[in-house]
């Protein structure tokens, strides 16, 4: 007998859940139960500053008034920092890692002189400038003495030397489409990334590296989210070549957007899931809102 398909629903407890949330968890609801397979609930939590207990109780608030059910345990992320260390450690052993003491007053001004010369700075997929990269080259020694002497930092990926080790061209199954229609077998391509953060100096990870360590220890098949993320997924997949980790499908779903055209924030109140519930709105109102 083969094992279920494992889905996960995945938000962060920093603000109450909109109409693109209430999108997102319907269809990883629905695509469960099709598959005859099983629907986690994980709470990321790294960002301690912005997450609240009130916003993880509204969480399962509004999924019970969807009619959402879920596997327990719920894993929430704060509760698993060993698991994510042990992966970094790996990827410092394997020195895919390195120290970056550039501050972000140092990244503007180091790209403001390179500018200054009439050459662009290349930026990511979300229009962020692209790491400098000068903390690659500091030698052993001066890293050991800036650590030791207390300078924060942040673990930077080694996007070229990470590249060179898993030496073959890589992808992901796409159920979705991505950006401008990708499907099926997508290349990845995480070198459009630079040299991102995996963890900082006091925390020993990030979004990335927290949520490819947790799909595999949860034994995530399918990985249903939206759109925003589908450029991502090229940073994830390297991780899992690097570490040796179990390859999920992936299935990037449309955005639920507003009346401006933008994406839905949970900034925007008017479309949380509690204030339509306080406006007498029905769960299932709410699915025909979200064309489900």
């Amino acid at each position: 007998m083969s094992s279920p398909r494992v889905f996960r629903f995945a938000p962060s407890p920093n603000g109450r859940l909109h109409l693109g949330h209430a999108y997102s968890a319907l269809l990883n609801r629905k695509l469960a139960d099709e598959a005859d397979g099983w629907l986690l609930l994980r709470i990321e939590d790294i960002d301690q500053v912005r997450s609240a207990a009130e916003f993880e109780r509204g969480i399962y608030e509004d999924l019970a008034w969807l009619g959402i059910g879920w596997e327990e345990p719920v894993r929430r992320q704060s509760e698993h920092m060993d698991a994510y260390r042990v992966h970094l450690d790996r990827l410092i052993a394997g020195e895919f890692v390195y120290p970056a003491f550039m501050s972000r007053g140092d990244i503007r001004a180091h790209i403001a002189d390179t500018q200054a010369s009439g050459a662009p700075w290349p930026t990511d997929p979300d229009g962020a400038p692209l790491y400098p990269g000068v903390d690659r080259l500091l030698s052993a020694r001066e890293r050991k003495r800036r650590i030791e002497s207390g300078a924060p930092f942040a673990w930077r990926l080694d996007m070229a030397r990470a590249l060179q080790h898993v030496a073959k061209p890589f992808s992901w199954q796409e159920g979705g489409r991505g950006p401008t229609g990708e499907t099926g077998a997508v290349p990845a391509d995480p070198a459009i990334w630079g040299d991102v953060i995996l963890a900082r100096r006091e925390m020993p990870t990030s979004y990335h590296l927290s949520v490819v360590t947790d799909d595999a220890l949860q034994g995530v098949t399918d990985v249903v989210r939206g759109r925003d993320l589908f450029h991502a997924t090229a940073i994830h997949r390297l991780l899992q070549e690097l570490l040796d980790l179990p390859r999920p499908r992936y299935f990037h779903h449309d955005l639920v957007l507003g009346e401006d055209g933008r994406k839905l924030s949970k900034s925007r109140g008017n479309t949380a899931l509690a204030a339509l519930r306080a406006e007498g709105r029905t769960p299932a109102e709410v699915r025909r809102m979200v064309g489900l």
